[in-house]
């Protein structure tokens, strides 16, 4: 008499939802609120930066300040250079939570495109 009983989930069913909701939907979502938070934060600094610099502008307008045109530009170009590491910093880092990345890295995109 044999009794061969399998008690074991097979590992290849990658549409059961404990697989799908682990590995495709908690990613997609943390990457969506990262997306979504990532740009309501670029959209506030750039608020600050830009008040920062018309600021700038009125006390140079009135005597107060000097602004160097060159300094102006090197510190733009600092400013989106640090963005840009940011970026790619959570885009990479949300890519590294499941094997593929591909759900965190979209979620982080979609995210992104609704902030």
């Amino acid at each position: 008499m044999k009794n061969n009983q399998i008690d074991a989930v097979p590992s290849a069913d990658i549409f059961s939802p404990d697989f799908l909701i682990g590995n495709v939907g908690a990613p997609f979502i943390m990457g969506l609120a990262v997306g979504y938070f990532a740009k309501k934060m670029l959209f506030m600094a750039l608020f600050l930066g830009g008040a920062a610099i018309v600021l700038f502008f009125v006390g140079e307008y009135y005597g107060i300040t000097e602004i160097s045109d060159i300094n102006l530009l090197e510190a733009a170009n600092t400013a989106t250079d640090v963005a840009k590491k940011s970026g790619d910093f959570l885009v990479d880092r949300l890519s590294r939570i499941t094997s593929k990345g591909v759900s965190a890295a979209g979620g982080f995109f979609v995210g992104f495109k609704l902030g």
